[in-house]
């Protein structure tokens, strides 16, 4: 409701009215506010689904109408009245508002009174102050350094002596490393194409053009190939791993038309059992999703793949080198799927057995490999004896076209593999952490449209491999990449292990425990 704050009313009635009016408004948006949440995080629970990225967008689209009403409430604040902002002081409170971070730099502005009394003119004494911080942002901004090299000349031989030019990311090259490692993050972690970036450098004076821009990554790509395969090779090597793939558009040459190309990850991730070995992703691109693909990735990893009953798996687990631990979150959803279409009971009493399964994993995430095993064989294995003969029951009575019966067939099709994780510690009982891999390229996906060709999407591979075992390891990935690259065209090759993220995290510990 729009307010002139010029023209209010002067009876004393009708400003109640007004009042109550406002009351009703506020009281109504709170409400909608807190569905809009509740929406959100129901969608949030569904959006490892086959539609997942229709659930992004409803989800993007919810988000964008809280904002809306966030803003309202803020407009609100700064135009009600007197009495409007008294009614909203005894709306419902807000959530505790945590203090702004210590890590940021501090600007303080000192306002101060004038020095004598306003009332008599008197000498003033000081008696404290109030403090209170604002958030502010600082646009990023461009610098160019000068590396100036003086040269010296000896008095007595009239030798010549110049300091070598320090190494630049890209020989002959203008942008540093730190402008490289935004350019690259940008991209494939903020998923803004190189065209936005362009544009955004405009606004700032500075003009970049997009050929440019695509030059840098590609040469940068070039320049970490050493790093991304000594992180491919390191994963590979691993007792335990999680796969999975997703399509991303492919521009077809001559043709103005895509094709779906494939991005495959493959994530090793100890955190839930306690391992000593760091977490990190290996992402691969293929033009197609044949077999044959995951074959060659996999050739030489010997132990347990986690995935998702995708048949071009098949080849991998026929070598006997590698055995299947199939996903509990993919058998629980086709079943979550059906409840919210029908309420099935059935569905229901499948998700509420497969959700026990699921409350055992919460109480031993993060304990020793063998204690999970013997808390499982304790705790889960009868349930999953319990859900198997269950099954076995129900499905026969269901019609076998229906899609209840499709859900149990598949969870009985898988079940050795399905039921793989209870009698290893090691293993986890889905393979969620590949999922959460490959979810910013889904938005990425958005972004882009489509990769410029097969090369292009070895690129994207190649960096979001850095960037996805940066996050991993808790590093900020464009301060990990700038310093790579600051660092990378001198470093020996035999050394390359020294700038994998886990050990680039423990030397910069080291140097800043030295100073």
């Amino acid at each position: 409701m729009d307010i002139d704050l010029t023209n209010l009313p002067s009876d004393t009635e009708a400003l109640h009215a007004l009042v109550r009016v406002l009351a009703g408004d506020v009281k109504s948006k709170g409400l909608l506010i807190e569905q809009l949440k509740a929406q959100i995080a129901k969608l949030r629970r569904m959006q490892f689904g086959k539609s997942s990225e229709k659930i992004d967008r409803e989800i993007a689209q919810l988000e964008l109408q809280l904002d809306e009403l966030h803003e309202d409430e803020g407009h609100a604040a700064a135009t009600s009245p007197a009495a409007v902002q008294a009614l909203i002081r005894r709306a419902p409170e807000k959530p505790y508002r945590k203090p702004l971070p210590d890590h940021l730099p501090r600007e303080e502005e000192v306002h101060e009174p004038s020095c004598t009394c306003p009332n008599c003119g008197g000498a003033m004494r000081r008696l404290g102050e109030d403090v209170t911080e604002v958030l502010e942002y600082v646009p990023a901004s461009f610098k160019v350094i000068r590396h100036v090299r003086p040269k010296l000349s000896c008095r007595v031989c009239e030798t010549i002596v110049q300091a070598p030019m320090p190494s630049l990311p890209i020989e002959r090259g203008r942008p540093g490393p730190g402008l490289l490692a935004h350019v690259l993050v940008a991209k494939y972690a903020d998923h803004l194409p190189l065209y936005r970036q362009s544009g955004i450098y405009a606004r700032e004076g500075v003009e970049l053009e997009r050929s440019t821009l695509a030059d840098w990554v590609g040469r940068s790509a070039a320049l970490l190939d050493p790093l991304v395969g000594a992180l491919r090779k390191e994963i590979m090597a691993s007792d335990v791993l999680h796969g999975d793939d997703t399509p991303v558009p492919v521009l077809a040459p001559g043709l103005g038309k895509t094709r779906t190309g494939r991005l495959w990850t493959y994530v090793r991730d100890e955190r839930p059992h306690g391992g000593h070995r760091p977490p990190a992703a290996a992402f691969f691109y293929s033009p197609d999703r044949k077999g044959v693909h995951p074959q060659s990735h996999l050739k030489n990893f010997k132990g347990v793949l986690h995935a998702d009953g995708y048949a071009g798996f098949n080849g991998v687990f026929e070598t006997g080198l590698v055995t299947e631990a199939a996903c509990w979150a993919h058998v629980r959803r086709k079943f979550f799927d059906i409840h919210v279409a029908n309420g099935s009971p059935i569905a229901n009493e499948a998700l509420d057995r497969i959700g026990a399964l699921y409350g055992i994993e919460a109480d031993i995430r993060g304990k020793p490999p063998d204690e999970r095993r013997r808390y499982r064989g304790e705790q889960a294995i009868p349930l999953l004896m319990g859900l198997k003969a269950w099954l076995d029951a129900t499905l026969p009575k269901l019609s076998g076209k229906s899609e209840l019966a499709a859900a149990m067939r598949y969870g009985l099709n898988r079940w050795n593999s399905l039921i793989h994780y209870a009698n290893d510690g090691h293993i986890e009982i889905d393979n969620n952490a590949a999922e959460r891999s490959i979810r910013g390229i889904a938005l990425g996906r958005k972004n882009y449209l489509f990769a410029g060709s097969d090369a292009g999407g070895e690129r994207a591979a190649a960096i979001y491999s850095l960037i996805e075992t940066a996050k991993l390891n808790g590093l900020d990935p464009e301060a990990y990449l700038r310093d790579v690259l600051t660092r990378i065209a001198d470093h020996k090759i035999n050394r390359i292990d020294e700038l994998l993220p886990w050990n680039w995290r423990k030397h910069k510990n080291a140097a800043t425990i030295a100073v």
